[in-house]
């Protein structure tokens, strides 16, 4: 499994798990968690999940699935911006920690940006880091400027990461906020990289690489996504079989011809785009 490195050198795995829907069906726990555990195994051993997440139903999936294993998995976990302040950041991690049965969250996120000042949120992570709850933070659908503030704060510098939306059908981060992260050694986390309800996978681009390589059209879109370097991909797998051909694209190389016909399709960005959000 190829690895990404955060910014305080950190490696962590190019393909990780996401954990949106899972949690709110007790019928589905049992599959849910074997499915997580089944990617710990494939190395897909960094996990994003969110207090947000069937109201932290998720992340108790999450813990579940990390009985007895805990230090194999890279967590990622989200803050409401109705809960980032200073001090409600403080409050909200503490109560994703003992949803999370765990002693410290390794990448705590600002899930979009609220009514709470950027800073105030900053502080609050800060002293989560020193307390050790967290060992680093980042934030999530921020767009160029957003981030442009953030690095305007002397601790803003600290962020880790920013996790939007990227697939082919939502490529507007190309334009700046890539560049942007890539220019100062921040990777981006890419939720969604296989679209929402299935339209992406049956486009006639993905469908024709899927054939020339024999795979799945969702290994195609995720190793279109893993092209860039610093880019990470957290795909959901509710089941086992879809958590393997998930790991499988990790292997998969496209071709030139496949991504021209990509770009064909869904062209790259000529100018400035509002940040595409789920």
């Amino acid at each position: 499994m190829r690895r990404v490195k955060l910014p305080d050198g950190t490696e962590v795995p190019a393909l990780g798990q996401g954990t949106w829907k899972m949690g709110e069906d007790r019928a589905a726990r049992k599959q849910e968690v074997a499915a997580l555990r089944l990617g710990l195994d494939l190395g897909l051993t960094l996990i994003d999940t969110a207090e947000m997440y069937a109201e932290g139903g998720a992340e108790e999936v999450v813990a579940e699935a990390l009985a007895g294993q805990r230090d194999r998995a890279f967590i990622v976990s989200k803050v409401y911006p109705h809960n980032a302040s200073r001090r409600g950041v403080v409050a909200a991690a503490q109560r994703s920690l003992k949803r999370l049965r765990t002693d410290r969250i390794d990448l705590y996120l600002l899930h979009w940006r609220g009514g709470e000042p950027l800073e105030e949120t900053v502080a609050g992570f800060e002293a989560l880091r020193a307390s050790g709850s967290i060992l680093r933070w980042g934030v999530s659908n921020l767009d160029t400027d957003d981030m442009e503030e953030l690095f305007s704060f002397p601790a803003g510098r600290a962020c880790a990461t920013d996790q939007v939306l990227y697939n082919p059908e939502a490529r507007g981060i190309e334009f700046d906020l890539l560049p942007w992260c890539t220019e100062r050694g921040m990777p981006v986390m890419a939720y969604s990289p296989v679209g929402q309800g299935g339209r992406l996978l049956r486009s006639a681009a993905l469908k024709a690489g899927a054939a020339r390589h024999g795979v799945s059209t969702a290994q195609v879109a995720l190793a279109w996504a893993l092209r860039h370097r610093g880019m990470i991909a957290i795909p959901k797998a509710a089941d086992e079989a879809h958590v393997r051909d998930n790991a499988a694209a990790a292997t998969l190389t496209l071709t030139d011809e496949d991504l021209a016909a990509i770009d064909a399709a869904f062209p790259p960005p000529s100018r400035k785009r509002p940040l595409a959000m789920i």
